[in-house]
């Protein structure tokens, strides 16, 4: 079993007074079997109330509104996750019948959500590819695996080439992004054999081994397969994702597991600062530096805050 200590701060500082900020935060990490949350604090600025409920997903989700005029918002979630190693599937059924029960399950929820489709102008060139790389013979598991070791070696990690902006089909083009886009492209190849996959947002935690992602927020896959359940799998590190790997929510895509997004009244312009953390250690240090980014709002627009959040967690996820 190993612990994690992990901070995570997002602050936005505004020009100006603005007020009524209102925002959904997915920031509350899964406790089940494999993953604990020893310590949970979440700290925000003006200490609203924080209405928290479970969404289709089974993601818990916060909901809270900063009423008062404020020039700075934060949110500091700060949390102790102790995990554990999941055995890895067995996998001595045989191939034909696992593919059956997979047929089986394909329009049933909620394995009918994690097939959907996103198209995109490379669609049919990488079904092509799917189907070139596909061994009849093999099992879902083998074949998964087969799928996240073809994203790793065909696909370049090359941190500020992509935005969470960035479709699909430029993705496929560039041959190249991070691990949201690596996550997005094997989604698509499990999909496209009918294995149920969905897209997994948390932490990848550092062990020392150079693991692409580390202390920072990352992007993953679980796939279902039939006799075990849902396992994971990183194509941005060619691996299975296990106690290393800490779970904030799953979804079909980014957009379902959004860690914070919100609006709020007001003119002013506003900058964007985040910063994760994680250790090992009890005495985790405390966060003094934030990378902040300029923003201008968009003529004619109010400022979204959600926008200007993801774009910079698909900066963490570069890192």
């Amino acid at each position: 079993m190993a612990t994690f200590n992990i901070k995570h701060i997002t602050r936005y500082t505004y020009t100006g007074f603005v007020r009524d900020s209102a925002n959904q935060i997915i920031l509350f990490p899964v406790n089940d079997g494999y993953q604990e949350v020893l310590k949970h604090d979440l700290q925000i600025s003006g200490e609203p109330v924080v209405d928290t409920y479970k969404d289709y997903y089974g993601n818990e989700v916060g909901n809270f509104t900063h009423c008062q005029p404020h020039s700075e918002l934060e949110i500091y979630s700060k949390l102790s996750v102790a995990t554990r190693h999941k055995p890895l599937p067995i996998d001595d059924m045989f191939a034909s019948l696992q593919w059956t029960d997979l047929e089986s399950i394909k329009l049933k929820i909620p394995y009918v959500d994690y097939l959907m489709q996103e198209h995109f102008e490379g669609h049919d060139e990488l079904k092509a590819i799917v189907e070139r790389e596909r061994i009849r013979h093999e099992t879902p598991y083998q074949t998964a695996l087969r799928y996240t070791t073809y994203v790793f070696e065909n696909f370049k990690y090359i941190p500020g080439i992509t935005t969470v902006e960035t479709k699909l089909n430029e993705v496929w083009k560039l041959k190249a992004g991070v691990c949201q886009d690596f996550a997005h492209i094997l989604l698509v190849m499990l999909r496209l054999v009918d294995i149920p996959s969905r897209y997994v947002s948390g932490y990848v935690c550092p062990n020392k081994n150079g693991m692409r992602g580390e202390g920072a927020t990352h992007a993953w896959v679980e796939t279902y397969l039939p006799g075990y359940g849902w396992l994971g799998l990183d194509p941005t590190n060619n691996c299975v994702a296990n106690e290393t790997h800490v779970r904030l929510a799953v979804g079909r895509s980014f957009a379902d597991c959004t860690p914070v997004k919100g609006v709020y009244k007001g003119q002013a312009r506003h900058t964007l600062a985040v910063s994760v953390s994680v250790s090992y250690e009890d005495d985790l240090p405390e966060i003094t530096e934030l990378v902040d980014i300029p923003v201008e709002k968009p003529s004619g627009f109010s400022v979204n805050s959600f926008q200007l959040y993801t774009e910079r967690m698909e900066q963490q996820q570069q890192q």
